[in-house]
């Protein structure tokens, strides 16, 4: 089954983000998108459980789970991803600089663009089936100083800057230079 990567226009992520370094529960994003993200995501999970339902051993005893998307309000919709140290997905600024310093400032309230696919999935019983949402690229458009804080598949750093192309707004900080605190004797 091919993948179809989405990219959002700029979202707001909201509450607990644990994006550029992991919690005690690894690493996780979620954002806030509006109903027509949902609505191409939902008829995609027809083909995506389609697909799934013929790989089923017994359809008749199949327990299927709830979406990867919960609604919040009147047309919005909070997506969750989450992830782990191997599948880490690359976080780029609006001109592409991939963001590697830990304490940036993303938790909720910053605004992002997410690039995501819709995966099918079955678990280890053989019954128990649905689709999952695997976060391969963000781009940082704004953080947010105050508050508390998936599969990437084969896209690089490079590629999800090309995904995004480049925005007004947040830029990373190149590195800071290294300092020799060593005094010298003349």
């Amino acid at each position: 089954m091919p993948k179809n990567v989405h990219v959002t226009d700029e979202v707001t992520l909201e509450g607990f983000q644990a994006v550029l370094s992991p919690s005690k529960f690894g690493y996780s994003l979620s954002a806030v998108v509006d109903s027509a993200t949902v609505d191409m995501l939902e008829s995609e999970r027809v083909d995506v459980l389609k697909w799934v339902e013929s790989k089923l051993k017994n359809p008749k005893r199949a327990s299927l789970k709830p979406e990867p998307w919960e609604e919040v309000s009147e047309g919005k919709y909070k997506l969750k991803f989450s992830w782990n140290e191997d599948n880490r997905p690359p976080v780029v600024d609006t001109e592409g600089t991939p963001v590697t310093d830990t304490k940036t400032p993303l938790y909720a309230g910053s605004t992002v663009k997410l690039g995501f696919f819709q995966k099918p999935y079955i678990l280890r019983d053989g019954i128990t089936y649905g689709s999952s949402l695997k976060l391969v690229g963000v781009q940082v458009v704004s953080v947010k100083s105050d508050g508390a804080g998936v599969d990437a598949g084969e896209l690089g750093q490079d590629e999800v800057a090309d995904l995004f192309g480049k925005t007004k707004g947040y830029k990373a900080a190149p590195e800071p230079p290294v300092e020799n605190d060593e005094e010298e004797d003349f």
